[in-house]
C-alpha cells in the first residue's frame, strides 16, 4: 500500500464542513443504456447536472476487473520503482503534482495516450508489473469504453435531433482523436482524522476540458459534483457502473444547453481509491464551435476555436479556473 509521508499535509488544501457541507446524494440520474426512452433521459441529465451514472454497459466485467489488478499492482509498488515510469510529461507516472500550475493533490496516477504514445516499457523495472499485460488490460478497457462512448454520444444527437447522430462519436472514432485515459489511485489517509471536520483534497475541483469523461471507480466513496445551487454533493460509490462527465467541448457544441460538471475527490481516511478515466477529446486541429443546428435563432455564445487551441489554453490555467471565459462571445 502506497503511503505518503505524514509532513506532506501540511502542504496539501483542506475543504472546511460547514452548514453547506457536502450532502450525500442519492438522486444522481441513472440511466439503463437498454432502454428505449434512454436518449431522452441523458439529454435531460446533461441539462441538469452535466452527470449521470449508466447501468446495463457493455463493458465487460473481465475487462474491468483484469485492468485495476494491473492497477493495484502498480500503484503497490515501491515509490522508488514507480519513479521509474515518470515523470509524466504528458505520459507516465506522476505523483501529488496535478498539471504544471502548482494544483497538487492526495493522489498519484499513470496517464496514457489512447494512439499507443505512452512507451509501456517504462513498467518494465516495476516490481510484480508486466508490460505487456498492462498494455493488453488497458487497451481491452480503453476500447469497450470507447464504444460505450460513441453510443452514448449518439444517443445525445439522436435526443437533441441532431442529424447526422455520428456528429460526435466521429471526433473520438477519429484515428487522430486527442483521447487520453488515466488511472488514479488515492491512497488512505489516516491522519486526516486530526483536522477536526475537515477534508483533504485528493483532486481539486475543476471540469473537464474533453468532449466527454467516463469514470470507473472501485467501491471506495470520494467523488463530489457541483449543483447549479452552488452545493457540493457526494456520488455514491459503484463499482459495477460508470459516471458520465459533460466536458467542456460538449457545452461549446451545445451552446451552452449542457453544462461541464465542476467535480473534486476528497480523501478516505480508511481505504484506497483508485479509479479509471477515459477522457474522449477529439483530433487536435478539429474545430470545436456551437453546432448550427442549436443556435437556430439564437446568439452563438462561443467563439470558434480548434481543440489544439482550447488544449493549450486550458492547461496554463489552475484546476479551479473557468478555462472557457477566453473562448465567450461578448453580447
Amino acid at each position: 500500500m502506497v503511503v505518503l509521508t505524514k509532513p506532506a499535509i501540511d502542504h496539501f488544501p483542506i475543504v472546511k464542513n460547514s452548514f453547506k457541507s457536502p450532502s450525500f446524494f442519492n438522486d444522481i440520474p441513472v440511466i439503463d443504456l437498454s432502454k428505449p426512452d434512454s436518449k431522452n433521459l441523458i439529454v435531460n441529465a446533461c441539462e441538469e447536472f452535466g452527470f449521470f451514472k449508466v447501468i446495463n454497459h457493455d463493458v465487460p466485467m473481465e475487462f474491468i476487473s483484469k485492468l485495476e489488478s494491473e492497477a493495484i499492482k502498480f500503484f503497490s509498488s515501491p515509490l522508488s520503482e514507480k519513479l521509474k515510469a515518470g515523470p509524466a510529461d504528458p505520459f507516465g507516472y506522476g505523483n501529488k503534482k496535478i498539471g504544471q500550475n502548482g494544483d497538487i493533490g492526495w493522489v498519484e496516477y499513470i496517464l496514457l495516450s489512447t494512439n499507443s504514445e505512452f512507451n509501456y516499457h517504462k513498467f518494465a523495472s516495476i516490481l510484480g508489473v508486466n508490460p505487456e499485460n498492462i498494455r493488453a488490460a488497458a487497451n481491452d478497457y480503453v476500447s469497450a469504453v470507447k464504444k460505450m462512448s460513441c453510443e452514448i454520444l449518439e444517443m445525445l444527437a439522436e435526443g437533441l435531433k441532431i442529424h447526422p447522430t455520428n456528429v460526435f462519436s466521429k471526433l473520438l472514432k477519429d484515428e487522430k482523436s486527442d483521447s487520453v485515459f488515466r488511472l488514479n489511485h488515492y491512497p488512505p489517509c489516516p491522519d486526516i482524522q486530526e483536522f477536526n471536520a475537515k477534508n483533504l483534497i485528493g483532486f481539486g475541483e475543476h471540469t473537464d476540458p474533453q468532449i466527454i469523461s467516463v469514470l470507473r471507480s472501485n467501491n471506495t466513496s470520494g467523488l463530489q459534483i457541483l449543483l447549479k445551487n452552488g452545493h457540493w454533493i457526494s456520488v455514491p460509490s459503484d463499482q459495477n457502473s460508470f459516471f458520465i462527465n459533460v466536458g467542456d467541448s460538449l457545452q461549446v457544441m451545445t451552446n451552452g444547453r449542457f453544462k461541464s460538471v465542476k467535480h473534486r475527490v476528497l480523501t478516505n481516511s480508511v481505504k484506497s481509491r483508485l479509479s479509471m478515466i477515459y477522457f474522449g477529446g477529439p483530433p487536435l486541429s478539429e474545430k470545436i464551435a456551437p453546432l448550427p443546428s442549436l443556435t437556430e435563432g439564437k446568439d452563438s455564445l462561443y467563439k470558434e476555436f480548434t481543440w489544439f487551441e482550447y488544449k493549450k489554453s486550458a492547461y496554463k490555467t489552475r484546476l479551479a479556473d473557468n478555462r472557457l471565459v477566453p473562448f465567450e462571445k461578448k453580447i
